[in-house]
């Protein structure tokens, strides 16, 4: 379940997500799998090579990918968020979600 993000946000990630960009989604996030994490980091893009590629970078295994509809991502969580965050140049979503 997904909380903290505008509709605006949301369409934005998914129009950069089909448009082959790589796209970052941040939100406070549920799952009772995960009782420890409160936010999750969604990075997408439907040029499949280009999010592997991207993945690499971080040690992201290509099986990790959901590929569900048309917005294949990888979740990002905890630690491994926050430092990806910054890297990409992202300290805002660091901050606005208290990471």
């Amino acid at each position: 379940m997904a909380f903290g993000i505008r509709k605006q946000e949301l369409e934005q990630w998914k129009e950069k997500v089909q448009n082959g960009e790589i796209a970052f989604l941040t939100h406070f996030w549920y799952d009772a799998r995960f009782p420890h994490y409160t936010t999750v980091t969604k990075v997408g893009c439907s040029d499949l090579e280009k999010l592997v590629a991207w993945g690499a970078k971080y040690n992201l295994r290509p099986e990790w990918i959901h590929k569900r509809d048309s917005f294949p991502h990888f979740d990002l969580l905890g630690e491994r968020q926050k430092e990806i965050l910054r890297k990409e140049g992202l300290g805002e979503h660091v901050k606005r979600f208290r990471l």
